[in-house]
Order: C-alpha cells, then structure tokens, then sequence
C-alpha cells in the first residue's frame, strides 16, 4: 500500500522538496549528465561550447588543487535555507576556534550522502560564518568528481575540493590562519555501514589526516553528526556477506561505494531516494592541539590518534542524550 502524500501541503514544504531533490540528483547524477551532454554538444552546432571549455579546462586545470573556486553569493542563496529546514539540520558550537589558525576538521559519520557535512560546511544557512567568524571551509570530495567536465565548476562553487593529499594540503598551507580542512575520514566505505540507529565509526586504522595535521602544525577538530545514519535505509550488507563483497570490490576498483539506499519519494512516503525528514544535528568539538612535526615517529603518531578517537568518544557521549541516543550506546570503532 503506497502512503501518498496529502494534496494540501504546505507550499514551503514543497519547496523544501524541491531544493533537496535538486540536491539528491546532483549528488547521483549530475556529473554523468554533465559528461553526455559535453560529447552530445561536439555533434551538434553547438560544438564550439565543448571546444571553447575543452580550452578553458587545460588552463583552468589545477584550480581544484590549489582551494578551488568558492562562490560565496551562492553558498548563501535562500534555496539552501529551504534543504536547511527539511530534515531540519543545525551547527551546534562547542568551542571557539581561533581564525588565526588552521584545522582540520573530522566529521563523522560519512551516513550515505553526508547531508550534515554538506549543508553545514557548504552553505551559509546554518550559521557557519556567525559561529566561526573567519574560518573558510574546504570539504573534500572524490577526485573522480572533477573530472567531469561542468560539474567540476558546479562543486567547487560551493568550496569543495579533491580529497587527496596535494589538494587538502594547498589551504593547510596558507598563512595568516582562517582555513578549515573538512573530512570524512570513513569515506565512502564507511556509506556501506551507514544504518539507522547503528554508530561505528571507520577511524580505528585512518591515520593519514592525523599524519597531516602534524606535518602542518593544524589542530585537529572532531565532528559528530547525530542523525546522519538515519535519513536513508540500506539493504542489509553485513560483512561476509555476498552482497558486502561486491560492493568493497567495487569500491576497490572504482573509488566510490555503491551502498543500496532507499528513503521515500517526491508525492508519497512508501519508496524512493528522497531522504526522510529527520533531524541532523552537527556538533563541532574542542580543538585538540597540535605541534608542528614534519617527521612523526609511529609512537607519536600513534599517541596522536588515539587521543583522537578519545575526543570523538568524548564528544559523542557529552551530547548523545540531547539527540535521542540511548545511555548505553557507545561508538564502535571499526
């Protein structure tokens, strides 16, 4: 029995519906249209286009790696303020973080589309500049994705960059402070564990961002979005199953993880890949200082991540009880 939606919804409603639609079939398909459309344009009178940003792409080439190309007018539309309010998603501050300086902050968990990552870090609609001022964010993103000619400008108007190393180094490197690295340091393998009311955390051997920070001389921040797992199902894929198999072969091969999701519709409840409307909230921890060491022995590195995971814990288990998460739960650290 399909559960459809009730004609008299509330027009912002539908505008909520709309901007996150919008969002979602950026996220799933936008970056294939945009490589159709690119070879689709070079048989067509309009050939010149392609051509003209075949040109413009060799010289723009870099740009990804060296900060990217923020928008910051688009980063503040209305239209975000309406994605803000579906689920609805808030920034929650814990600490001051000095613009003077740099950070790296580790969000977790990856959930299947980092919705909290996204809005909060990308967008101005949930406060960013008021409760950071002066902190410019970066988050980072599949390289895969800015090989795909248009979408590469659409993604980095909203001040994402590649995730490898020579492109999350680039802001960590200027001076005068003010720049903040965002990661989600599961990545996508973590999407496939993404599942309501479960909260493992793909850090236990991720070592490389800690390494960075120390190399740097940036403080590390840890960052815990309740209710990230919980606006998507996934098909059960517990590991050693068949179906769990596939997907990290594919994720070895490809780069990105390919988890089965499924939430509701546009105009009914039942089945889709709208995301549920439920609560995001994005808690910002203490900053956790770090000495500049461009050469860290295996113990202090070590030492490092460890006190690392601690704060995570920390965090987690200081707010868990603000956002519906039961006394007796803790976060399992794969």
């Amino acid at each position: 029995m399909i559960d459809f939606a009730p004609i008299n919804v509330p027009f912002r409603r539908r505008l909520q519906t709309a901007v996150v639609l919008q969002w979602v079939f950026s996220f799933l398909a936008l970056a294939p249209t945009c490589i159709i459309l690119f070879f689709y344009l070079l048989f067509t009178r309009y050939w010149s286009i392609s051509v003209l940003y075949s040109i413009w792409w060799y010289f723009d080439y870099d740009t990804p790696a060296r900060g990217g190309r923020r928008v910051p007018f688009l980063c503040g539309i209305k239209a975000w303020e309406y994605m803000r309010d579906y689920f609805p998603i808030k920034l929650v501050k814990t600490a001051d973080l000095d613009p003077r300086r740099n950070y790296i902050l580790g969000f977790h968990p990856h959930g299947i589309l980092v919705a909290g990552a996204f809005t909060n870090f990308c967008t101005y609609t949930t406060g960013l500049r008021e409760l950071f001022p002066g902190l410019q964010t970066y988050l980072l993103m599949l390289p895969l994705w800015f090989r795909a000619p248009f979408f590469r400008d659409y993604i980095m108007c909203a001040g994402l960059i590649p995730s490898h190393k020579e492109s999350a180094c680039y802001p960590l490197r200027q001076r005068g402070g003010g720049n903040a690295v965002v990661i989600a340091v599961g990545g996508a393998p973590e999407a496939l564990d993404a599942h309501p009311g479960t909260y493992n955390v793909l850090l236990a051997n991720k070592k490389g961002f800690i390494k960075m920070a120390m190399e740097h001389g940036v403080h590390l921040v840890p960052v815990f979005s309740f209710g990230e797992n919980e606006v998507f199902d996934q098909m059960e894929n517990p590991r050693g199953t068949w179906l769990r198999w596939i997907q990290e072969r594919l994720q070895s091969i490809m780069g990105i993880s390919l988890p089965l999701f499924h939430a509701r519709g546009i105009f009914q409840y039942s089945f889709g890949l709208m995301p549920y409307r439920k609560p995001i909230n994005t808690v910002v921890g203490r900053p956790i200082r770090v000495e500049k060491n461009e050469m860290p022995t295996a113990e202090e590195l070590d030492a490092l991540h460890q006190l690392y995971m601690d704060e995570l814990s920390n965090l987690f288990e200081e707010h868990k009880g603000n956002y519906g998460v039961d006394k007796d739960t803790h976060l399992n650290f794969v």
